[in-house]
């Protein structure tokens, strides 16, 4: 079952207001370090990420200093996170295109962020969020994607898909932390495995699709 549009929204309502103090999740000063640690972030856990950011950029301060870095070095430092041999040559190919292309600043439209190594369009939507302010979308991430199917916002598992129905469907005011309060409320109440519907503030709202079991 799908949600019609007034139930979206209503559903998108509540949860914004059970999580006032969801945010983007990983430490960054900077928006090179926002894109180094985006790329780092795919298939590994945010804690995983978030204990190499100090060292990381200790060592590497710029896109020039990425740019530049001993790829075996590089390595070592971010070992803890899944294809960190990928991961770095990703990183060191995208801040090297930055550094030359862009004077060392990371670009700000989705399509010169999509054009670099590593970067997709949740993490583009991401760093222009997060970094910038700009909101042109919704990140779309692995909650998102579980939450968006189970609350009946999308029908679909196609991350392009579920972005065009959120957008269609949640106000434009919500897109730049809405990501973050499905992360929230999935850590918290619908869970992976059984989802604690007893608990859930949008509970007669929710279709609760492919839900089996129930806390």
């Amino acid at each position: 079952m799908i949600l019609d549009r007034k139930q979206a929204e209503e559903a998108i309502r509540i949860l914004e207001r059970r999580y006032p103090n969801a945010s983007y999740y990983l430490d960054f000063d900077t928006p090179i370090h926002l894109l180094v640690l985006a790329i780092l972030s795919a298939q590994t856990r945010d804690e995983v990420v978030n204990s190499l950011s100090k060292r990381l950029f200790n060592r590497y301060k710029s896109a020039k200093g990425f740019a530049d870095a001993d790829e075996e070095e590089l390595i070592s430092l971010i070992k803890k996170v899944s294809f960190a041999k990928k991961k770095a040559r990703s990183i060191i190919s995208a801040c090297s295109i930055i550094s030359e292309k862009y004077g060392g600043t990371v670009p700000k439209t989705i399509d010169e962020l999509t054009s670099l190594p590593g970067i997709g369009k949740k993490t583009a939507n991401t760093i222009l969020i997060n970094a910038f302010g700009i909101v042109e979308g919704i990140p779309v991430d692995t909650w998102v994607i579980k939450l968006s199917s189970r609350i009946g916002l999308s029908g679909s598992r196609d991350p392009e898909i579920i972005e065009k129905d959120l957008e269609s469907n949640v106000e434009r005011k919500y897109w730049h932390n809405i990501a973050y309060v499905m992360k929230e409320h999935g850590k918290t109440i619908c869970k992976s495995g059984v989802p604690i519907c007893s608990k859930c503030p949008i509970n007669n709202i929710c279709p609760k699709n492919g839900v089996s079991k129930r806390g």
